[in-house]
């Protein structure tokens, strides 16, 4: 162990790493999620042509080819020059952004359609009604998903080590290759990660007893 406890201070900046561009790329994801999935419900039947391509395409392809394609593929164009870090993040957010519409959408569907009448008898606009009363209910059921898909948003970015980014896994193996102490290195970068998706479960199950109290 005591490799292990040598490489701590090295992990935890892969660990730093690991968390900026998972709290970066969730929050876009989400922005991204929310726009689709509203297209996915809109009238204009182009608008949900275009977003379901989306989530077709993305839904149906694996990250590593994407990651792949957006470092690796659109570098190649000479007018688009990305880092690592930089593809990383637009790779992430554009993956989870078509899971969670699909989360968005559903929440947004469970609403009983008899409010968003309700509402446009009192005077409200399609954009109120959404915004005001729709939205923070969909949000409030679809919680314990959206927690699920940041926690499988988190665990992917450890493909991001294979463009070079030096995250948690990326110095994981680097450690493991310079100290030969595969076993214990691997071990302490697998706690890792289960310490930080432990105390994101823990941080959603309180915010969902939040929102019931309300």
């Amino acid at each position: 162990m005591e490799a292990a406890i040598n490489a701590l201070p090295y992990l935890f900046q892969g660990l730093m790493t690991t968390l900026y561009i998972f709290i970066i790329a969730i929050i876009i994801g989400f922005i991204i999620g929310l726009v689709v999935a509203l297209l996915r419900l809109t009238p204009i039947k182009p608008l949900q042509w275009i977003a379901k391509l989306y989530v077709d395409i993305i839904r149906g392809t694996p990250l590593l080819v994407q990651i792949f394609f957006i470092y690796f593929g659109l570098n190649s164009l000479t007018f688009i020059s990305l880092d690592n870090t930089t593809a990383g993040i637009i790779t992430i957010a554009i993956n989870a952004g078509a899971y969670l519409s699909e989360n968005i959408r559903a929440g947004i569907q469970s609403i009983d359609k008899g409010q968003t009448e309700a509402s446009r008898s009192l005077g409200f606009s399609g954009i109120q009604t959404m915004r005001f009363i729709i939205l923070p209910q969909a949000l409030r059921r679809m919680l314990p998903t959206f927690t699920n898909q940041a926690i499988i948003t988190l665990k992917d970015t450890s493909l991001l080590s294979i463009i070079g980014i030096a995250d948690l896994t990326q110095r994981g193996e680097v450690q493991a290759s310079a100290t030969f102490q595969s076993f214990a290195i691997w071990t302490t970068v697998g706690i890792i990660y289960f310490v930080v998706i432990y105390l994101l479960t823990l941080l959603s199950n309180f915010l969902e007893r939040r929102f019931e109290l309300r």
